[in-house]
Formats: structure tokens, sequence, C-alpha cells
């Protein structure tokens, strides 16, 4: 099977700079261009600390390379050391990092450094754990664009670590026709689209763009919400057919009637899945399901600042 493939997110130039625009901001939320008060009334200013990033449960770790970026923001002298990696398992009560530095930073920075790791650890597990429910099966575990207004590139690289596969990583990175498109793009002269319409359209569109424009080969993923728009838009070309809110029979159907003719389309599930159900869609074999819930519903990790 040849198919087209979204774009995997990896720490990058951008992945640091969106970090440094959102620490920039924490700094701001915190401090308010002025002081941590409490520090500098207690703290003397030559004073030094050390302490350890502690795991207060087990799961999946991620942020590490974020969290760097946060004690770098508040202040360059501080040291950051991790103890593991991003995509590591790790138990409670282990270590993740040591920091050293002077002691008013340390303190400063702990509560953003600590909700960067919380909150994307977060994702990193839940998104561990849809993985293993599904082992077995050729079906992967995507994200979607229910993510944290800002937070999309951090976020997407939790799923990453977690286990997960990155959905478009926003409206410029793919075609993804939904029912809103097909409503909203009809015209006194051709009336609703039907999604094999849409598809042919935007085949149309992206054959227009000269040769060497990187767009024309963009993924084109169409939602159907019934066996009888599948079977019409199956011949029509698209790379993916989103299954939305398809019953287990109605997605073994599906999965039949694409095997049959059209083989090198994917299937992806969506719509309502959780942990409870997420291994019963995978059984029914298709090859993606997107779960919004990794990002919009993960539970905070909890970790902690333990002084040495």
């Amino acid at each position: 099977m040849t198919t087209k493939e979204y774009r995997q997110i990896a720490w990058d130039d951008d992945s640091e700079d969106d970090c440094r625009q959102l620490v920039r901001l924490a700094v701001r939320e915190d401090l308010g261009r002025l002081y941590d008060w409490t520090t500098v009334a207690l703290v003397p200013e030559n004073a030094s600390g050390r302490a350890l990033v502690a795991a207060r449960r087990a799961g999946v770790v991620s942020g590490l390379p974020a969290a760097r970026i946060v004690a770098e923001e508040y202040d360059p002298q501080i040291e950051f050391s991790p103890r593991v990696q991003d995509g590591d398992a790790v138990n409670r009560g282990q270590v993740l990092a040591e920091l050293a530095g002077p002691a008013r930073s340390l303190l400063t920075a702990e509560r953003p450094l600590l909700n960067v790791l919380g909150r994307l650890s977060g994702v990193a597990t839940l998104t561990r754990d849809y993985v293993n429910a599904i082992a077995g099966t050729q079906a992967r575990i995507y994200d979607t664009r229910k993510t944290t207004p800002g937070w999309r590139r951090l976020e997407k690289l939790a799923v990453r670590a977690g286990g997960g596969s990155n959905h478009r990583l926003g409206l410029f990175d793919a075609v993804l026709i939904k029912d809103n498109h097909l409503a909203l793009g009809a015209t006194a002269e051709h009336g609703r689209y039907t999604p094999a319409q849409a598809v042919a359209k935007v085949r149309e569109f992206l054959h227009s763009l000269a040769p060497d424009d990187a767009h024309a080969g963009m993924i084109v993923e169409v939602e159907v919400d019934t066996l009888e728009q599948l079977a019409l838009v199956l011949p029509a070309g698209p790379d993916i057919v989103l299954l939305d809110n398809f019953s287990p029979n109605e997605l073994r159907q599906a999965v039949a009637l694409r095997n049959a003719d059209y083989p090198n389309v994917l299937l992806e599930a969506s719509g309502g899945i959780d942990l409870t159900t997420v291994a019963q869609v995978a059984h029914c074999g298709v090859d993606r399901i997107s779960v919004g819930a990794l990002t919009h519903s993960a539970a905070w990790f909890d970790v902690g600042l333990d002084w040495i």
C-alpha cells in the first residue's frame, strides 16, 4: 500500500520559537514586569541552590526541552540537566532533571517549569494509554487540532512522546473536507457539494497550481457520515476518508468496502472514541483513529521540585 502521511512533528527551531513565546508570556503572568517580592524579601541575592525535578506518579515524560527553555528565559545562569528523555516511562519518585543556580531564580522559575512538564507529560501519558490499548492491531492513534491555543506544537510533540502520531499541524498543512465545507461551498449554480464532488473540486484546484508548488501534493482527506457517502467518494481518489461517528458494524463494512476496490485509501475513525471503546474500533480494521481527548482532556501529570 502506497499512502501519504501527515508531517510528524519533531523538536526544531519552530518548536523552540513557539516555546520561548509561551514562556515569555508565563514570565509576564507571574512577575508583571516586576519581581517575585517574597523571594526578594527572604532570599539573599548571592544565595545559590540545587533541586531535583521528580515525578509524583508513574507515567510518560514530555517537555524536557521546553523546561530547559523555561530555565533559560528566567535566568541563563540556571543549569538544567535532564536525567531522562522525552518519551521515557518513569516511576513515581523518579528524578527527571536537576537544577542548579541562583536561588532566587530557581524559586521564581519553579512553578512555570513544573507547569510545562505537568501539562506535556500528562498528554504523553494519556497517549501511551491509548497506544497500549490498541497494541496488536494495524491502527495508529492520531491527535487533532483540539489543542490549547498557542501550545499546539508542544502538545503534538507530547503526543509523539507518548507513541502517538500527528494529524495535520494546521489549516495550512493539508486539505480536510468536512461537512461545513460541503454546505458553505454551495452556490446557486451547483448547490451543496457531495463529498465526491468536493474531492474532485479540490483535485482540480491542486492540479491548477504550479508544477513546482509543494502544495500540489498535499494530502486530501474527506469526512463522511454514512456508508453510502463512502461508496460514492472512494472513486474520487481521496488519500484518507474520515469515518465520523460510525458504529463498529459500520466500520467493519467500511473496511470491507475499501479493501474490495480501493486498498490505497486510508480509513480514519473519529468521534466520541475513548479508552473504553478504542480497542473495539481498532479491531474493526481501520488504519487510523483520531482522538481529541489526547490534548483536550489529558490529566495533569504531577511533578515536584525537591530541594537538595
